[in-house]
């Protein structure tokens, strides 16, 4: 069974920057593309970052573009989002998400094209 553990969220004035972390057991993690989702209060979950199986190619929701940028580290099994210059309307609860077919590009952007979910690690944006 694939098990996602996301850290690295906290309370950051605007402008500043967070790096979140999704790590990966159960199964062959390099051989999945990743995903990061979001969800603030009273909103639908939105999707922020995708990468490839192979890191090789990577998408952004127009909001994060410039600003946010995912990575991963297939030695150490884990994902990561660098969010720079954050702002307010950043703030939100953030899941990471794998495939559920392996060797899937940057390409998924809905949440439905994901099978395995975190809890999600919480993000606050003061201004």
């Amino acid at each position: 069974q694939v098990q996602l553990v996301e850290s690295g969220g906290g309370l950051v004035q605007a402008g500043g920057s967070l790096r979140l972390s999704c790590a990966a057991s159960g199964r062959t993690f390099s051989r999945y593309a990743m995903g990061w989702f979001r969800q603030a209060p009273g909103k639908e979950r939105e999707f922020v970052a995708t990468i490839s199986w192979s890191g090789g190619s990577t998408y952004y929701a127009d909001s994060v573009k410039g600003r946010f940028t995912i990575s991963r580290d297939n030695a150490k099994n884990t994902v990561y989002l660098q969010m720079n210059s954050l702002k307010p309307e950043d703030t939100a609860r953030y899941y990471c998400a794998a495939t559920g077919v392996p060797f899937t590009s940057a390409t998924r952007t809905r949440g439905s094209e994901y099978d395995y979910w975190g809890q999600g690690t919480q993000v606050d944006v003061s201004s």
